[in-house]
């Protein structure tokens, strides 16, 4: 069984005050045509102390923004580069989005409340500040299943639908309008550093580096770690975890991100900002999410490289204040991380303890051939052979031995698995478009939450203290 979050008091900390002036741009959000609640998680509002508020309180913060009790006066648009598609971008920075409010969850975890689709900002160019509606349901959709497969991500918090008309090509038009807020372990990306250190603001950077040291703490570094002492070197060795940690998660639960770019990249190692998103119908490293990633760039395979790379670009921001040597050392952490941490989460997913480094990975290797020959997806392929159940061959052989985890959950006996193609996807929300039927969804959630409960608890990301 899995651990549910925990009701807390709520614990205002609007610590992003502390460097404000130089990451951030004080913003108004849209007024809305209409203000109509349609997704609260009522799992995770307990947890930073906003259960108990009603449904009109409700909106009027997460739809309104008047501000909470104790927390930011005014949102703030943060300020950021980034590489897109590794071609570097100065002109980005949040231009649908801000931080509303921080809060502290009963663990003394900092967490902010950021919005999608809540009106343009300074950094929204030609864009018109709005989300689709369908693009909150499918941000539900990908938060929900992430939590369940035990991938540290952003938590969908609320979504009110606001009335009015939008125009996207990749959608038919009109389409309805929203606006979403979302519930995260911060919002400073790599393209955070990355602009000060274009802008040469080295001071500043070296705030930045304190402050996400402060925000985010990590474990101790290795005892022979180049430079341990010094800040940048510290938060690149848990960026380092971190990113190897999500790398994994993602290939874990077959899941494609589809735009892994330097700005979509939180340096507490949280997944976060949905947009193409796909799950894999078979194992197949190719496969990729966005239409418009012509040569695979963030293919589902080439995600572990695509965050390494991204990771390069953290230490190269951070170059001003440490000596390569002891950022080069950091990032050469990251591929014995990652096949860590993919042993790790592979064994949790399929059901059985680990037995060590040499038999996790010929199991790894096994399971991913036999999906690939058996053309199942990933979802199938886990519940099917939950706790070595149903094996053959090869696969079967790399089993040999290993202890299954507890799978008396009633979930296991059931026909099928959860699974979340596009297809389904496409399924919820024709329910909502054509007809206001949001009772699907509902359900879909429900049946998410409940593989949740069956999977049990998920492993410890790494790169956080305990």
């Amino acid at each position: 069984m899995r651990t549910e979050p925990q009701p807390a008091d709520y614990r205002p900390d609007p610590k992003i005050t502390e460097i404000a002036r130089f990451i951030a741009d004080p913003v108004e959000a849209a007024a809305f045509a209409r203000h109509e609640l349609r997704f609260r998680n009522a799992r995770w509002d307990k947890a930073v102390g906003l259960g108990e508020l009603s449904d009109q309180d409700w909106i009027r913060h997460f739809g309104k923004f008047d501000p909470l009790p104790g927390n930011l006066p005014q949102p703030l648009a943060l300020r950021y580069h980034g590489h897109q598609f590794r071609t570097y971008n100065p002109e980005i920075g949040d231009g649908r989005g801000f931080l509303f409010a921080q809060m502290r969850d009963g663990a003394g975890r900092l967490l902010d409340c950021g919005t999608k689709g809540s009106g343009t900002t300074p950094h929204s160019r030609a864009g018109d500040g709005r989300l689709t509606l369908k693009g909150a349901v499918r941000e539900i959709l990908a938060t929900e299943m992430l939590e369940a497969l035990g991938a540290y991500t952003s938590k969908t918090l609320s979504v009110i639908e606001t009335g009015e008309e939008l125009w996207r090509g990749d959608e038919p038009s009109p389409t309805r309008s929203a606006v979403m807020v979302r519930l995260s372990h911060g919002h400073i990306r790599i393209g955070s550093f990355q602009r000060l250190m274009a802008l040469e603001e080295h001071a500043a950077l070296a705030e930045l580096v304190e402050y996400s040291l402060a925000a985010f703490p990590g474990p101790d570094l290795p005892k022979d770690a180049i430079g341990r002492d010094e800040p940048a070197v510290q938060l690149l060795h848990h960026a380092a975890e971190r990113f190897a940690d999500l790398a994994a998660s993602y290939m874990v639960a077959g899941f494609v991100h589809g735009v892994l770019n330097t700005d979509n990249m939180n340096i507490s190692g949280e997944s976060f900002d949905y947009g193409p998103w796909r799950w894999l119908p078979q194992w197949e490293p190719q496969f990729t999410a966005a239409y418009f990633d012509q040569t695979g760039l963030y293919a589902f395979g080439r995600q572990p490289e695509a965050i390494r790379w991204n990771l390069g670009q953290l230490a190269i921001a951070l170059r001003p204040l440490a000596e390569s040597d002891a950022l080069i050392a950091a990032l050469d952490r990251f591929g014995p991380l990652y096949g860590q941490a993919m042993m790790r989460r592979f064994c949790w997913r399929l059901g059985v303890e680990q037995r060590g480094d040499k038999p996790d990975a010929a199991l790894v290797g096994a399971a991913e051939l036999a999906m690939r020959e058996s053309k199942l997806g990933p979802d199938a392929f886990f519940y099917n052979h939950r706790g070595g159940r149903a094996a053959a061959g090869t696969f079967a052989d790399a089993l040999d031995g290993y202890k299954p985890l507890d799978s008396g959950h009633e979930f296991w006996s059931e026909a099928a698995p959860v699974s979340m193609l596009i297809e389904e996807v496409e399924t919820l929300w024709d329910a909502i478009a054509e007809r206001d039927d949001w009772q699907p969804l509902t359900a879909k959630i429900g049946e998410i939450r409940r593989m949740g409960d069956a999977l049990g608890e998920p492993p410890k990301p790494l790169g956080h203290c305990d």
